[in-house]
């Protein structure tokens, strides 16, 4: 269907918005400040101009031995160190003002204490690490390093439904919320209203009035783009409780990091969805937008909901003061099912220390032998990935990357094009899909091992966001994710050496005048 007209008074109020709730207006009164300050320096200061230019080189110099000696990836470093030694009292700033991060203290707070109360409820089912470790070392690793760092533990018994469209994971999400009869837990990054959500919202109000638990939780950018400000109270008064994931606030909380891009549902604790997809119209094709919208999710049935029902209680619970999950968990199968192979749920989060999403792609690429193929729609790697993908292709591993041939972001795609040439030169294969966009973040390895999540491969997927995915091993739908790729593949336009050295010079210079600010975007 043609995209829908929208009001003009509606894309002004959101442009609007934008303006004050975005890093933009951060950004604006920063360099005031720094015009400011060399102003300040010229017209008033000029005769102290030695000591004052002293004392800022002094400074800056600390501050960027500081920077230096954080414990953060060095191309973020480098982007800091450039803005830093440019403007120094802009840069600092706008350094702290991110690092400090204001606007979700209360959340790292009570996150934090939320992992602790609730680590006990994702223990690993009774002896399956011995099993694991005697049967397969190619996960055993893995697995320790999913439960060590973020207390994520490995299951079994858990039948795994792989769909390579939007449009067919929303049919079979709508036949599993008509099944639910205890409750169902909800959490998007975007809930926009049309055709979509109005049927899913259809199916919540009839269950809510069942009796049925039934919770949404939505990032707070909604109330920027998406949904009225007050939309929590229209939902409760239907009998579904609804809470919004760290609301925006001018200046303390901005628009961009720390946001909950994760999408869960949770029906009756034995099904649970993830994957790209958002309750809003252009992800089922309902609305045209940036040609065909492709996008991948996966259902588990089983015992590794488990692990999905306590991520969305952790973040529920930042807006809600209740603290249960015993009548939400059932107890795991007590038959095993080895056909139904591994599957371990995880979440990653920018509150603490650990990259999980990043360390599992990177364990993917690492342990490759044939092949390692990728959709996202975002390519806007640091160091490491980088030196991953291109590692991966050098010892003879066919690696692919599927990207979109619409892009939503002129920036994005000016940053993804910006690293084809050395991705090319050393042998990653690169296509376009030329269609339209493509939304999936699904990597699928040596089939054996996949995984299928919200965690795109840019900085704010990787550091900077709430992510999940769920990594498969010997599930019998890697077969399945195997074939959405093989028949991808010949819809898309693979890119050569020849048509990167066709790229306009204008281009090519944005892209790499941009990879300076990347990790920013």
């Amino acid at each position: 269907m043609p995209e829908k007209d929208i009001n003009r008074d509606t894309i002004r109020r959101r442009s609007a918005w934008n303006v004050l709730f975005g890093r933009g207006a951060v950004i604006v009164l920063l360099c005031l400040v720094q015009l400011g300050f060399v102003l300040l320096g010229f017209v008033w200061l000029q005769q102290y101009s030695f000591y004052v230019n002293t004392a800022v080189r002094v400074g800056t110099a600390v501050f960027l031995a500081y920077l230096l000696n954080t414990r953060q990836d060095p191309t973020i470093k480098l982007t800091w160190c450039v803005i830093i030694a440019l403007a120094p009292v802009f840069g600092i700033l706008l350094y702290l003002f991110i690092s400090l991060d204001l606007g979700h203290r209360r959340e790292q707070r009570i996150l934090h204490q939320m992992k602790r109360e609730s680590a006990g409820y994702m223990a690993m089912p009774e002896g399956l690490s011995q099993r694991i470790r005697d049967r397969e070392p190619g996960l055993f690793n893995l697995a320790r390093y999913a439960s060590e760092a973020n207390g994520y533990p490995v299951y079994e018994n858990t039948a795994v439904t792989y769909f390579p469209t939007g449009e067919a994971k929303f049919e079979e999400l709508l036949r599993r919320l008509e099944s639910a009869e205890r409750f169902i837990f909800l959490e998007y990054f975007i809930v926009e209203e049309g055709y979509m959500w109005a049927r899913v919202l259809d199916i919540l109000r009839r269950k809510a009035a069942q009796g049925v638990d039934v919770r949404v939780l939505y990032d707070g950018t909604c109330a920027i783009l998406r949904l009225p400000y007050s939309y929590p109270k229209k939902l409760e008064a239907m009998g579904i409780r609804c809470r919004v994931f760290a609301p925006i606030r001018p200046f303390i909380s901005t628009a961009y990091n720390n946001r909950d891009h994760r999408k869960i549902v949770v029906v009756d604790g034995h099904t649970a969805f993830t994957g790209g997809v958002n309750l809003a119209d252009e992800y089922i094709n309902e609305r045209e937008k940036f040609g065909h919208w492709k996008d991948a999710a996966i259902m588990l049935r089983g015992d590794a909901v488990r692990s999905m029902t306590v991520m969305f209680l952790r973040l529920w619970q930042v807006a809600d003061k209740e603290r249960v999950y015993e009548p939400y968990l059932p107890e795991p199968a007590k038959e095993r099912d080895p056909a139904l192979g591994y599957v371990i749920p995880y979440g990653d989060s920018p509150m603490d220390s650990e990259r999980t999403g990043e360390m599992i792609y990177l364990d993917i690429l690492a342990t490759a032998r044939d092949y390692v193929y990728i959709m996202t729609p975002y390519l806007i790697l640091d160091g490491e990935m980088t030196a991953a993908l291109t590692f991966a292709a050098r010892r003879g591993v066919d690696v692919r990357l599927i990207l979109p041939g619409i892009p939503d972001k002129r920036y994005a795609n000016l940053l993804a094009k910006g690293h084809y040439p050395e991705l090319l030169d050393a042998g990653v294969r690169i296509y376009e899909y030329t269609p339209g966009f493509i939304h999936s973040k699904v990597f699928v390895s040596d089939d054996v091992k996949a995984v299928v999540g919200t965690i795109n491969l840019d900085y704010r997927s990787l550091y900077l966001h709430f992510e999940c995915a769920a990594y498969l091993y010997k599930s019998p739908a890697i077969a399945d994710i195997l074939a959405d790729f093989e028949a991808t593949f010949p819809e898309c336009h693979e890119v050569t050496a020849e048509d990167v050295k066709k790229r306009k010079l204008t281009a090519r210079l944005a892209g790499a005048i941009l990879k300076l600010a990347a990790p920013l975007m």
